[in-house]
Order: structure tokens, then sequence, then C-alpha cells
């Protein structure tokens, strides 16, 4: 991992005096040492992207499409790098890491093909008298140098969710990743380093917080697309001046049980979406409502599947549940369960960390609260932990109305074989996705994904940021009468 040691500057790899330590997160020991840029690297990363912005825009469709194809196919030749990177520094189970790698390589494939489909439209204009003999045309033109910021949580799909589409439509980009997992975007700009991209299209900086600034405030980027928390996401947008913004933020996603779904699918998916990741994941399973004549053998069967789950070393097959991100936000966690707790709700398993004969334990065993009050911080804000709430309605629309009582609004899901039901939640449900028949953790890379409310800001998949990344223009011709 000698090259990720260094970051990439305009399209190059570069070194400072200043590193900082990347943390395997499992044993908490410093696995390598990234060098950091600062002010003076920000300033040249956006003057060689805006410089090339014209290479990008005439770069031919088919070239970029190769780009993407080659990207893909250097990720196939070094998955096991990736998939090691992602046990290690972000401390996603085996399973988790494999799946990631696999839906990068869809992302990747699906804007390689959107490349060479950027359509246009046609606009009959003869609407009335006045405008006879005018037709116009639309086309769709890159926005310009883009700046990328990307949570922890998915180091490779999530990047490749913004750089990906970047490159079909033509944008330059500057990538800023999550500290804590900054090897596996540089490992994925070493081999966009070995593409046909114009030379200082892209850059790949680790940059502090502190010195992160003019990725959202300089003029000279058009768009700013930031994925990580509702608090930080906001507060950039406030400072971003007068660029696009696109927020892909947090969510408590909450699952709605009907009384004719089916129990056993519907418990298998609902610990999937829950634990998952350790419930590091902005879509994740965190408020379950179930219908009450449903609902004994839904809680008896959650909590059997619950406690069977495997704590451990990310690294091994058999581990479904792994580190938390820092010990701090498993701290967090077992915090807010003791509040729900001391506030009346019931802890139906978990609740704990597991024994461990290592200090270091940044984990939370899978955790089941029945009936956490409305007014706790397990019902209202984004916990980002395996933690999942359960409880008992009666009333369809009452239940509907639950999943509404959040600030947030990112996907939700409904079990029901009710065709109505399924079409009522889907009409009144605030949210920017109603995954019917599974859990809201469930995500197709191809489809419009992102939030209302407190959730975000525009929407991702791959032709979805095409369309954020692009403007519309329109020529207008006048025919003369012959």
């Amino acid at each position: 991992m000698a090259l990720s040691h260094r970051f990439i500057l305009a399209g190059k790899l570069t070194g400072s005096r200043v590193s900082d330590p990347v943390t395997d997160r499992y044993t908490g020991r410093t696995m390598a040492r990234v060098a950091v840029p600062g002010r003076a690297h920000v300033e040249q990363a956006i003057a060689a992207g805006v410089k090339a912005e014209a290479a990008m825009n005439t770069m031919p469709a088919y070239q970029r499409g190769n780009v993407l194809h080659a990207l893909a196919d250097a990720i196939t030749r070094r998955r096991r790098e990736f998939e090691r990177l992602l046990c290690t520094e972000a401390g996603k189970p085996l399973r988790d890491s494999r799946g990631e790698v696999d839906r990068a390589l869809i992302t990747c494939g699906l804007a390689a093909e959107a490349a060479t489909r950027l359509d246009g439209e046609y606009l009959p204009l003869d609407i009335s008298a006045r405008s006879a003999g005018f037709e116009g045309f639309v086309r769709r033109v890159p926005i310009g140098l883009c700046s990328f910021i990307t949570p922890f949580n998915f180091p490779l799909n999530l990047v490749m969710h913004k750089i990906a589409p970047a490159i079909a439509c033509g944008c330059p980009f500057i990538l800023k990743p999550a500290p804590q997992t900054p090897l596996t975007a540089l490992l994925l700009g070493e081999l966009l380093m070995e593409t046909d991209l114009p030379k200082g299209s892209f850059s790949v900086l680790p940059l502090r917080v502190e010195d992160a600034a003019p990725l959202v405030e300089d003029h000279r980027i058009r768009l700013l697309s930031f994925t990580g928390s509702a608090a930080v996401g906001w507060m950039l947008k406030s400072k971003s001046g007068k660029k696009k913004v696109v927020l892909e933020l947090g969510g408590n996603a909450a699952c709605v049980v009907d009384a004719g779904a089916d129990v056993a699918f519907a418990c298998e998916r609902l610990v999937f979406g829950a634990f998952y990741q350790s419930g590091q994941s902005c879509i994740s399973v965190q408020r379950v409502l179930v219908h009450a004549l449903i609902y004994e053998r839904i809680k008896r069967d959650l909590v059997r599947r619950a406690k069977a789950l495997k704590i451990g070393d990310p690294k091994r097959e058999d581990t479904f549940i792994g580190p938390l991100i820092t010990d701090k936000d498993a701290d967090r966690v077992l915090e807010w369960i003791a509040e729900a707790r001391r506030a009346g709700a019931k802890v139906l398993c978990g609740g704990r960390r597991p024994r461990r004969s290592a200090r270091f334990n940044p984990f939370v065993e899978p955790t089941i609260v029945e009936n956490p009050p409305r007014r706790s911080r397990l019902w209202r804000e984004e916990v980002f932990g395996p933690v999942m709430t359960i409880e008992p309605f009666k009333d369809f629309e009452a239940a509907l109305a639950a999943v509404n009582d959040s600030r947030y609004g990112l996907q939700a899901g409904v079990f029901t074989n009710d065709l109505g039901h399924a079409q009522r939640a889907w009409e009144a449900l605030e949210v920017g996705g109603v995954i019917i028949n599974d859990v809201p953790s469930t995500r197709v890379d191809s489809m419009p994904y992102g939030g209302v409310k407190d959730s975000g800001l525009g929407r991702e998949g791959v032709r979805s940021a095409i369309l954020e990344m692009t403007e519309p223009r329109v020529m207008v011709v006048r025919r003369r009468a012959p």
C-alpha cells in the first residue's frame, strides 16, 4: 500500500510532510499513514480542474465510455485488494465488502453505457401563429468542475456514484474522501491515472476539515455533491454560494409490516436491513411498525434471528456484525439505548458491548428495543448503529403517520399484500423512495436515490446524477419560408 501514502493532485501522485494515520477498525492499530494536502494543493487542484473543463467537455462519448470500462476492468483485477481495504479501514465484514465491490462494478458499467447515451430533445415550437416556423433542440452540457465529499460507510461505491457520472458526462472533479477511509478512494484514483482522462481533470485529496472550505465556497466549482450527516450537509449548503448543491444525507428509516405479510420473509429482511454493516447505513432499518395481529410472532422471530448473528473480525467469512467506525460511536449508540430504556422502552436483546479480550472494543451487540418513546433519540434521530426499534399498530393510516413523524425522509419499506395499501403508502409517505415488500435498505444503483425534508436535496443514481451534473442548453431555429 506504499502508493496509497500519497494523494492525487491533478492526476499525479503527490506527497507532503504532513501525514495522518489510517486505523484498522477491528484492532485499533495504525495500518497506514496518508499524506495530507493543504490549502495550496486545493488551489492547484481547482486551477487544474478549471483548465481541464474544455478537454473533458470535448472528449468524445466513446472515449469517456472507454475510460469507465477500463476502470471497471482494473477494479476487477484488483478486487481482492479493494475487499481487504474495505474490511480493514472501514471495518466492513467480508461479505459486505464483496458486495460493495460488485455494486461499484455495476455503477461503473451503468455510467459507461450512459456516456454514449446522453440524449437530447426536439421541441416543436409552432404552437401559435407567432412562433410558426420555429423549432427547438435541447442538449445537455456538463456543468463544469465538481467537488465531491464522501462518507466512510461505502468508501468505494458511494465514491463511484459521484465520479463515474462525472466522467460519463464530461465534468472534471475533486474528490475529498472520508478521513477514516481514504485508502480505498486513493487506490481508485491510482487506477484512474492509468486511463486516458485529460490532464489535470481529477484530484483525490484526503483533506482535513479546516482546509476543505474551497471545495464548498470557491465560485469556480460549479457543483458540490455531499454525502454525510444532515447537520454538516445543510451547513455546507449555506456556505456554497451560487453553485448547484446535491445532498444525500441521513435518515431513520421506517418499515411497516402489514397484517397479511409473509412473516418469515419479512423477519429475514428486517434483520438484514437493520444489522448489515452494523447499522452504519443511512437507509438502515431503524423503526419497525408491525400490525398487532402478527406482532408477537414477528417480535419472537426478530429476537431469535438477531441473537444468532455472528459478531467479530470483519475478515472472517462468518462475521455479520463488525466494528463501528470508532469506539466513541459505540459509546453514543449505547447511551441512546440506555436513554430509551430509562424512558420506559424495553430492550428485547442486545444493548451491550460483546465481551472481548482486547481493550479496544468498538462493537455493539445487535439490539432490538420495544416501544421507544417518541421523544427519544432512538425514534427521532439517526442511530447509525446496530439498533432496531419495534412497536405494534392496529390502523394502517396511523402507521403511515408514525413513519412521517420524523424530520428525515430518505426511504421507507412496506411489507403488504394489499395493493391499495401499497399505493396509499406510495402516495402518503414523505420519503424519496417507497420499497414495497422489502426493507428501505434496498437500493438498486440505477434508480433515482435521495430524500426529502432533512434527508437531502437532489438525486443520485447514474442517470439522475448525470442530470444533476449537466444543464439543458436550447437552440432555437427559425426556418425561412422558401
